[in-house]
């Protein structure tokens, strides 16, 4: 069945992807196996108005049934609505010409003398006044609706959509010729959610708290869902565990520094307090240890050398990289050059102990990360965590980390400034962890780390962000990222 998708324009480049992994996490691939499809093949079927811009919120998506589309619209953040398109034109003579032809057996049904309805006049590109609304919904009374009105809570929501040539100075996404959508509403998103967990109402934040609706959106991603296990191995303040909890994962995660976890700013402001705002402080376990020793604890060797105990679902994380936070790692610099041997905290020490630390490379990062989730994700589990880009020249030239376990599915990219942007990679797990794949892991880590840029080593990409610009630029000369030379759109596939 085909669907007109309309979305939210924001996120462009996240819109999609999200689709795709709630039509898996609902079933619009045929089952948890897939059949034979492996998770790397499974794609949806999409397609764009004729004259629309792929950066349109106007798309048109195939999904097995309208529970589905309903269920995906009810969960999805960047979707506003699912519609059965009952016509479309670029005059409203075109749009009664395609409804008066739209099958009379899909449209009777809902128009029957017992039913409820309400029209719902929008725009996109363009303000449509309340006046200019009425008298578009009296224009359509070739529409033979028997039922009552009813503003409030109607059986059916029929929407009238309009989107207008609007040019290219106002940098929305460019159309060609004015479109009028006409259908009736399959789903719609329930973004009530948002406010609820803004930021602003936390008890306890930090500098690198994640934002509600990213979170929410990395959720999705990562297929949190009642009977799943998320864990965070950079937990920080909770942010990306909140929203993974709302969905009915069972949440665990880890942070190098006990004091953030652990203390917070005092009993009624810290990790848990944010959970039991909620009401989700019995889907949270925090676990105090680095991730080396929990891989320790929890992995044991079956007969067939593959090292195992995969115990998580996803894992969902952003790693520092040194924008506003850089990575630090156990040990600290004098256990780690070997200039001191391993030591034992006295018993009564243990409680304040604060653990020495060490700088922690971007790319090292990278590659514990993928290891540890190698080692700790269920097979089909997926890894979720942001990657940061250089941009040069307004562009970015992206090359990500790899793993001879895992399959990348989806690379979402979020423009941050001129100089750098993050992408979401989003990654599969399809292959079993052994010694011999930890070894070619470790090759590819060594080949990404030496062909990738210098600014993934600690402090390059901060001082990439925030050094100053050049003294031309210092200097009064014109640059080449002024106003007047930027295009009306910049949007990523112009």
């Amino acid at each position: 069945m085909w669907f007109l998708c309309v979305f939210y324009h924001r996120l462009l480049d996240y819109r999609r992807p999200e689709v795709e992994s709630l039509a898996e996490l609902f079933g619009a691939f045929g089952g948890d196996d897939g059949g034979e499809e492996s998770p790397s093949t499974r794609s949806l079927e999409w397609k764009l108005p004729e004259n629309h811009h792929i950066d349109s919120p106007f798309h048109f998506v195939s999904l097995p049934s309208e529970e589905i589309a309903r269920s995906i619209a009810n969960r999805s953040i960047l979707v506003k609505g699912f519609y059965e398109l009952w016509g479309q034109g670029s005059s409203y003579e075109e749009l009664e010409k395609a409804i008066k032809d739209f099958p009379d057996e899909r449209k009777l049904p809902y128009l029957t003398s017992d039913s409820t309805f309400r029209i719902t006049v929008d725009s996109f590109g363009k303000v449509i006044s309340l006046q200019e609304q009425n008298e578009r919904i009296q224009g359509l009374t070739y529409i033979p609706f028997k039922g009552r009105v009813d503003l409030r809570k109607p059986e059916h929501r029929f929407w009238l959509i309009e989107t207008d040539d609007y040019g290219s100075n106002n940098g929305l996404p460019p159309v060609v010729q004015r479109t009028i959508f006409f259908g009736r509403e399959v789903g719609a998103a329930d973004r009530k959610l948002l406010p609820t967990y803004q930021l602003k109402s936390r008890r306890y934040l930090g500098p690198t708290a994640m934002d509600a609706e990213m979170a929410f959106l990395m959720a999705n991603q990562g297929l949190a869902q009642p009977g799943k296990v998320v864990y965070d191995p950079f937990v920080g303040t909770g942010s990306i565990l909140v929203a993974a909890a709302h969905f009915g994962a069972m949440t665990m995660g880890a942070d190098i520094d006990i004091r953030v976890v652990r203390d917070g700013r005092g009993p009624n402001c810290n990790v848990w307090s944010n959970f039991e705002q909620s009401n989700l402080r019995n889907r949270l376990y925090i676990n105090l240890v680095t991730g080396q020793i929990l891989v320790g604890m929890l992995t044991h060797r079956n007969s067939e050398n593959e090292l195992t105990f995969q115990v998580f679902d996803a894992i969902i994380c952003d790693p520092p990289y040194g924008v506003r936070a850089g990575g630090r790692k156990s040990g600290g610099r004098k256990l780690l050059r070997g200039t001191v041997g391993p030591y034992t905290v006295p018993e009564e020490k243990r409680l304040d102990h604060i653990p020495s630390t060490a700088p922690y490379s971007l790319a090292e990062c990278m590659h514990d990360l993928l290891d540890l989730s190698a080692k700790m994700l269920v097979m089909g589990g997926r890894l979720v965590f942001f990657f940061p880009v250089v941009r040069e020249d307004g562009l970015t030239n992206a090359q990500f980390p790899e793993h001879p376990c895992f399959t990348l599915i989806a690379s979402c990219e979020q423009i941050l400034s001129l100089r750098y942007s993050r992408y979401l990679l989003t990654m599969v797990k399809t292959g079993a962890y052994t010694e011999e794949i930890k070894e070619s892991a470790w090759k590819k880590h060594l080949e990404f780390k030496e062909n990738h840029l210098k600014w993934l080593e600690d402090g390059n990409l901060h001082s990439a962000v925030f050094s100053p610009a050049d003294s031309q630029e210092a200097l009064g000369a014109k640059s080449k990222f002024d106003r007047d030379s930027k295009p009306k759109y910049r949007g990523k596939y112009v």
